[in-house]
């Protein structure tokens, strides 16, 4: 095995109350790839500035290797004192570091070097930050929520890039997807302890709850431990005679272990406020265009949104998700087109502009919107002090400035928001960020079981093949060029049609040859005045296969038409969407080829 290269032992940090690192472990070797995961406020992000050096614990031992080289990506870049990203960048390299891989990174990272660091969004400021870290390829890389604000495509590139790093790996992250596929260890920071399994984060989950199933198990047998000592105590005889000094010591211990037990961070209980039901059709949108200056954002774009609908919207950051959006909600008018929402809509929207939120305000007073210490959830009248600890906030907390939040605390607080609120259309812009795996599994199970309609953007891969049942994504996602495509089921399932699409336009390719050989034997039979034998069968034949295909594709269709199948049967949906989008590409190759030779028969007949 070789030496650490990083190792934090029995880390203690404490701001007042319970400590946040009660004795918390971390050992970094050269080629590790280590997730650090734990509930908001488990005290992950401290735990990597302590590995930084940006923090000093309280007691505990820390320990860099002197030749090590370390880089921390933080959530809030400083870019004080930089005139440009490419300086702000380059100031991470070393004496030795090749000044051309800040070049390399911010080509691939949609980025010149130019731009003013004041100006920048929050996609492009951690595009820089990733440039400064990543452009040393130090030792150690830790890195905090590193696909926060990063569009799919930066993600997945992003992906690749690790994987083939030399660097040992410490990262936090939402993303599911992007832990599987980064991490080969996974550390756990509960309760202010820390637990590290050698396997990656897709093994987490089923050790994490075996682990809190054992300790239910042990808590349990300490109870009933203790319920013996103290009946020996009141009625033993021997305990009468004579005191066992021993054994009231012990039990003592037992009875201070089990009060002072701290069992894992409470789930956060949060049901939707549904409104009254909608219409049958939410959203009707017929060829509507959209275009900023000589930019065409939306092309020609036609969808039929249905009541139980949950659609995804993903693609490239500036291709038009939020422009779409917006379009489909009525809070934009078209250039061309029409849009027709349907009735008794109530919208609630959970929308991630976080630097919109006023500061300064608590969050009783933002959860209520100033009217008083009661708002209704669901018909009832709640305290807003009990519905916070619905998410996990203390009551104390009710009179915290939205400022003193974490990132994770304020993502909570804004869906404890969202979901007070009547509605039958959810709006979620980026809903993912901030959030714990736990959060998130509760918002997929809401999302999924919502009885009104759901519109989502979001990069997050997992979320969106657990949640909506067709995903829109530009027609060309790597050049976007204002044109959409609504593919059936999540994000695998667009990527799988896309495929195949794909794999048929190279196929029809192929055939291209054997079509110009077909159209000389076509043109040698004009020449001769009549159709060859096999044109003739095809002339016959092809209506019968196109009326074959179309009874074939309207069974599909009538399948498809059935809004519970991919929830009830996903499986079933991805295969039937499949297969119905084959049959209509043979359908209209079929149409094609007898319009061909029936425009030819006419020719010869003329």
């Amino acid at each position: 095995m070789a030496p650490p290269i990083l190792k934090l032992d029995n880390i203690f940090l404490s701001f007042g109350g319970t400590p946040l690192l009660a004795g918390a472990d971390m050992q970094v070797e050269p080629g590790d790839r280590i997730c650090l995961v734990g509930r908001n406020g488990s005290g992950k992000s401290t735990l990597l500035k302590i590995a930084a050096g940006f923090v000093e614990p309280q007691s505990g031992e820390v320990f860099r290797h002197p030749s090590a080289t370390i880089r921390y990506l933080e959530q809030a870049p400083d870019f004080a004192g930089f005139a440009t990203v490419r300086a702000y960048a380059e100031a991470g390299l070393g004496p030795s570091d090749d000044p051309y891989r800040v070049t390399y990174l911010l080509s691939h990272l949609g980025l010149t070097g130019d731009e003013d660091p004041k100006n920048l969004s929050g996609g492009e400021a951690r595009r820089a930050a990733l440039t400064r870290v990543l452009a040393p390829e130090p030792d150690i890389l830790l890195l905090d929520e590193p696909t926060n604000h990063l569009d799919l495509p930066t993600i997945e590139w992003l992906e690749g890039e690790l994987q083939k790093s030399r660097s040992a790996l410490v990262v936090i992250s939402h993303d599911r997807r992007f832990l599987e596929r980064v991490s080969t260890a996974t550390i756990w920071l509960d309760r202010g302890f820390s637990r590290r399994l050698d396997r990656g984060f897709g093994a987490f989950e089923a050790w994490r709850d075996e682990v809190l199933e054992a300790e239910e198990v042990e808590q349990h047998k300490l109870g009933k431990a203790i319920e013996r000592e103290e009946h020996w105590l009141r009625y033993g005889v021997t305990a009468r005679r004579k005191r066992n000094m021993r054994r009231l010591g012990d039990l003592q211990t037992m009875r201070s272990q089990y009060r002072g037990h701290r069992g894992p961070q409470g789930t956060v209980l949060a049901t939707v406020t549904e409104g009254q039901e909608s219409g049958k059709l939410v959203i009707e949108a017929e060829r509507i265009e959209k275009s900023f200056g000589d930019r065409q954002i939306i092309a020609p774009f036609s969808i039929r949104v249905h009541r139980g609908d949950r659609i995804g919207l993903v693609g490239p950051n500036g291709a038009g998700k939020t422009t779409l959006l917006q379009l489909l909600t009525g809070s934009l008018q078209p250039d061309a087109g029409t849009i027709k929402l349907g009735t008794n809509l109530e919208i609630a929207t959970l929308d991630q502009k976080r630097e919109d939120l006023d500061t300064d305000d608590t969050l009783a007073n933002y959860l209520t919107d100033g009217r008083g210490e009661t708002l209704i959830v669901n018909g009832e009248q709640r305290h807003v002090t009990g519905y916070l600890k619905d998410f996990l906030f203390q009551p104390e907390q009710a009179r915290t400035p939205i400022r003193n939040l974490s990132g994770g605390e304020r993502a909570r607080m804004m869906l404890a928001r969202m979901l007070a609120r009547p509605s039958n259309l959810l709006i979620l812009d980026e809903p993912t960020n901030d959030l714990d795996i736990e959060t998130l599994d509760l918002l997929q199970e809401i999302v999924a079981g919502y009885a009104g309609t759901v519109i989502l953007v979001s990069h997050d891969r997992d979320f969106l093949d657990r949640t909506v049942t067709s995903t829109i994504a530009p027609a060309v996602p790597e050049a976007p060029d204002g044109r959409w495509i609504e593919y059936a089921g999540g994000y695998s399932d667009m990527l799988a049609q896309r495929k195949g699409a794909a794999a048929e336009r190279k196929k029809a390719e192929k055939a291209e040859p054997a079509k110009q050989t077909e159209t000389a034997s076509a043109s040698n039979a004009k020449g001769k005045g009549k159709l060859s034998y096999k044109q003739k069968f095809a002339l016959d034949n092809l209506p019968l296969q196109m009326a074959e295909n179309e009874k074939k594709i309207a069974a599909l269709e009538e399948k498809m038409a059935d809004p519970n199948l991919f929830s009830r049967d996903p499986n079933s949906f991805n295969r039937i969407a499949g297969d119905l989008e084959k049959l209509r590409t043979d359908l209209a190759r079929m149409e094609e080829e007898w319009l061909e030779l029936e425009m030819l028969r006419e020719e010869l007949e003329g």
